[in-house]
C-alpha cells in the first residue's frame, strides 16, 4: 500500500501521508470539518526546550486552547482526541498539564473516557522531590459512538489458565483467549540514551506507546494527525498500520529527521522497540551493575526502607 508513498506538504483527502513544514494551526486549516479519526500528540510542556519559547501559563494554555479547537472541528463524530503531557514547571513547583487542559476539551463538550497513566523508570533524578515517572494521556471522544477496537491491543493474561469456580460456567476457562485489557497504567520504557530508537529530539515519544492508541482509536485507511510531529513517531505508527498519517513540525532539522524515519519505516528499516516487548529486568538478566559496591561497608545507625535486616520495635 505504501511502496510508492509522496510525503506531501499540503492535506487532501487523496494523499496517504503529510508533513506541513510549519505551524499546525495553518495546517489544520487546510483539514475539512470532520475529516480525521484520530488525532494523537504530545505537545510542548512549556518548560524552555529549544523547540519553544517558555511563555505565562495563561498565554500558553490560550494558545493550546486555539490548536484543540480547529482540533475538534476536523475530528470525526466516531473520533478521538490523545493528549500526552506530563508538568509544567516553575519556580520549583509543579503543575498536572492534563488538569488545567481539561476545561478546554470539557467547554467544547468532548467527553473523557481515560486518564491514561504511562509509567517509565528513567529520566531526571529530584533531590527536592520525588523523581517524576510518569506522565499522562487524556482521551477525549467527539460522541458516545465511538470507534474502540480492544482485540488489537489486549496483553497477555496474568493468569491464562484460569477457570469459573461456580455458576453455569463453573470448570470453563475464564479468560479471554486474545488476551486482557491492557488498563489505564502503561509501563512503555520512555526514549533515552540507549533506546533504539533514539534520536537528536530531547523528548521523543516510543513509536509502541502511540500504535495502542492507533490500533484502539481507528480503523484501516483512517486519518491520523499530529498536530506537534516531532520526529514523526505518530505518522509512523499510522503508516505501520495502513492508516493515513498527518503532521505539523516548525524546527526544520526535525522535519528533515521524519521524512528519513518515514522513509525507513516504509522501506522496513526502522528500528523500533516491538510492542509488548517485557520491560528489561535487570535483576533477572544477571546485570553486574546490580550488585552494589558499598554493600560490605560501615552501616548507618539511620534504618532505611529496603534494608531488610533492619527490625522495628513499638517500645
Amino acid at each position: 500500500m505504501f511502496q510508492d508513498i509522496n510525503i506531501s506538504k499540503k492535506f487532501s483527502p487523496a494523499e496517504r501521508v503529510v508533513v506541513y513544514p510549519g505551524d499546525c494551526l495553518a495546517l489544520l486549516k487546510g483539514v475539512p470539518d470532520g475529516a480525521l479519526q484520530l488525532i494523537v500528540t504530545s505537545p510542548p510542556y512549556n518548560i524552555g526546550k529549544e523547540y519553544e519559547k517558555k511563555l505565562n501559563l495563561n498565554k500558553y494554555l490560550e494558545q493550546q486552547a486555539a490548536v484543540i479547537s480547529e482540533c475538534v472541528r476536523a475530528l470525526s463524530d466516531k473520533g478521538s482526541i490523545c493528549w500526552q503531557v506530563g508538568n509544567y514547571v516553575y519556580g520549583g513547583a509543579i503543575v498536572p498539564l492534563d488538569t488545567v487542559l481539561y476545561p478546554i476539551f470539557n467547554d467544547l463538550g468532548l467527553k473523557m473516557r481515560n486518564r491514561i497513566i504511562w509509567h517509565f523508570e528513567h529520566g531526571l533524578h529530584c533531590s527536592r522531590r520525588f523523581s517524576g515517572r510518569y506522565e499522562t494521556i487524556i482521551w477525549f471522544t467527539k460522541t458516545k459512538n465511538y470507534v474502540f477496537n480492544l482485540d488489537p491491543v489486549r496483553i497477555p493474561q496474568k493468569y491464562p489458565g484460569k477457570k469459573y469456580f461456580k455458576g453455569p460456567k463453573a470448570g470453563q476457562y475464564s479468560c479471554n483467549p486474545l488476551g486482557k485489557n491492557p488498563g489505564d497504567l502503561w509501563v512503555i520504557p520512555n526514549v533515552k540514551s540507549n533506546h533504539v530508537e533514539k534520536t537528536i529530539h530531547p523528548c521523543q515519544f516510543p513509536v509502541e506507546l502511540i500504535e495502542r492508541l492507533v490500533l484502539s482509536l481507528s480503523n484501516e485507511d483512517d486519518w491520523v494527525l499530529d498536530p506537534f510531529l516531532g520526529t514523526g513517531t505518530s505518522v509512523i505508527a499510522a503508516i505501520r498500520h495502513n492508516r493515513r498519517g498527518a503532521g505539523a513540525e516548525t524546527v526544520q532539522k526535525y522535519v528533515s529527521l521524519t521524512h528519513d524515519r518515514i522513509k525507513q519505516e516504509i522501506a522496513g528499516t526502522l528500528k523500533t522497540r516491538p510492542m509488548n516487548k517485557p520491560v528489561y529486568d535487570p535483576e533477572k538478566a544477571g546485570n553486574s551493575l546490580r550488585i552494589a559496591p558499598w554493600k560490605n561497608q560501615e552501616k548507618s545507625n539511620q534504618p532505611r526502607l529496603l534494608e531488610k535486616h533492619v527490625r522495628f520495635s513499638a517500645k
